[in-house]
């Protein structure tokens, strides 16, 4: 183990021993399985925020648990983990789950028993328009993350673009967002092929894709698959430009990418310039742990930690799930340190922000 999974391993036993902790908040997440080395980063992140908190008492006096129970990447797992967590464990609210369709597919749970889901590490459109009662995102949009990739390749002159996505609700979103980008660009694609979410297998795709030879290829997937598809292209004898979205920008999905990893295009959803506040906190916080660099991930799940926080704050004493709920719906112009977040009754998105950065020959996100 890496010093980081030695320090993520460490707060969830802190978290899971901690007898003290007054106010619970559920996570239900694959720990293990296809998004494993991304949801290390993201959760060690959140944590950090917390830790942080609790260090100086908590909120009101209150210390915040994070209960995460592993849905292994598996939307029935999800379901389940989400009703122990709200129906046995009591939690008041569900945070940073992960994946479009395990999302999607807790909704009805959520809308059952009042409970907000703050922060779900997915920008499927579908848990913005039309509202959502009970989910609140802080993260843009897959759509909007595509479209900017797209432009950002039409404005340097790539005309030949291709998308390779999952064949699920999450891929149909990427792949949305994506033709919008294309069609504003006054393009069409060169191609499109889908995989299969649970067992996903190139070797038709690949070399049919490589044949075609497009300038370059979006990939919409998660984790492994995506590293997966980008090896069977490149070995295929594709010499396209790799694209991927926010949900792969993680150091794991670097390490797991290998040697195939310089170049790829990540699209992100936070700023990484230390220009801005929220990036100078992470990274000081995460410097004491001998962290050198907050990865995408990281900063993605401190910044959602941040936003718990506030609306725990504003929620008062002894929050209750309601008092949750109506203080989420009140943050308005949240500033998480340079970036500006808002909620309201009718409008649950939070954060637009959407930019991109490249995969260097070190293994770091470059803008």
């Amino acid at each position: 183990m890496n010093r980081l999974q030695h320090l993520v391993m460490a707060s969830l036993l802190a978290t899971a021993c901690s007898a003290q902790a007054q106010i619970r908040i559920g996570q239900t997440v694959g720990v293990t399985g296809a998004v494993a080395a991304t949801v290390k980063e993201s959760n060690f992140g959140a944590q950090l925020y917390l830790d942080a908190i609790n260090a100086k008492g908590g909120v009101g006096g209150e210390k915040i648990e994070l209960i995460t129970l592993d849905d292994k990447f598996d939307p029935k797992l999800t379901a389940a983990n989400a009703r122990e967590l709200i129906e046995q464990r009591q939690v008041l609210a569900l945070f940073m789950t992960r994946g479009t369709p395990h999302t999607e597919g807790i909704i009805p749970i959520l809308d059952e028993h009042g409970v907000p889901l703050l922060a779900p590490s997915t920008g499927a459109m579908v848990l913005h328009t039309p509202l959502k009662k009970h989910v609140f995102n802080v993260r843009a949009t897959y759509q909007r993350e595509a479209e900017r990739a797209i432009a950002h390749l039409a404005a340097v002159g790539v005309t030949r673009i291709a998308v390779v996505h999952v064949d699920d609700s999450f891929g149909a979103d990427g792949l949305e967002g994506a033709q919008k980008g294309l069609a504003a660009a006054k393009l069409t694609s060169a191609a499109v092929a889908k995989f299969d979410r649970s067992k996903p297998d190139f070797t038709q795709i690949a070399p049919a894709m490589a044949k075609l030879a497009p300038q370059a290829i979006m990939v919409i997937g998660s984790g492994t698959a995506v590293v997966d598809g980008i090896r069977a292209l490149k070995d295929a004898g594709s010499g396209a430009q790799f694209v991927t979205l926010s949900n792969n920008a993680s150091s794991g999905f670097v390490k797991l990418l290998g040697d195939n990893a310089r170049g790829v295009i990540v699209s992100q959803v936070l700023p990484q310039s230390l220009n801005y506040a929220l990036v100078q906190e992470a990274a000081q916080l995460a410097k004491a742990h001998d962290i050198l660099e907050v990865s995408p991930a990281m900063l993605e799940g401190f910044a959602s930690a941040k936003v718990l926080v506030e609306a725990l704050r504003r929620a008062g004493p002894k929050p209750t799930r309601e008092k949750l709920q109506a203080a989420l719906e009140s943050l308005s112009k949240f500033d998480l340190g340079g970036l500006t977040l808002s909620f309201s009754p009718t409008d649950h998105t939070g954060l637009d922000f959407a930019d991109l950065s490249i995969i260097s020959a070190s293994g770091k996100f470059r803008r």
